[in-house]
């Protein structure tokens, strides 16, 4: 049973920050998978990269308010694990912004 473990790159302002300044890349994962499995699939999804390193981190689901005609609806998003990658520096970077 092969799972996807590479969902999408997580782009915010301080992860465009560390892409520029320290080759650090940041995407939301598979829950259940593991740094080797990150590694492996950054490597091959990018021809040329070398994984110096990865850190990982569950970001809870936040609560969330609706009020609608005069009564609240609580709820949930759903929470996700971020996979932040740092690159070998003497390898090729990887150029998310490429066809914009």
């Amino acid at each position: 049973m092969s799972k996807r473990v590479l969902f999408r790159p997580y782009v915010t302002e301080k992860s465009t920050r560390q892409m520029q300044e320290d080759g650090k890349y940041s995407f939301v994962v598979n829950l259940q998978a593991t740094k080797p499995e990150i590694r492996r699939a950054v490597e091959q999804r990018y021809d040329g990269v070398r994984v110096a390193s990865v850190r990982t981190q569950v970001v809870p689901g936040k609560r969330r308010r609706q009020f609608r005609q005069g009564n609240m609806i609580e709820g949930r998003t759903s929470g996700f694990k971020k996979a932040i990658v740092e690159l070998d520096p003497d390898g090729e970077q990887i150029n998310f912004f490429e066809g914009i």
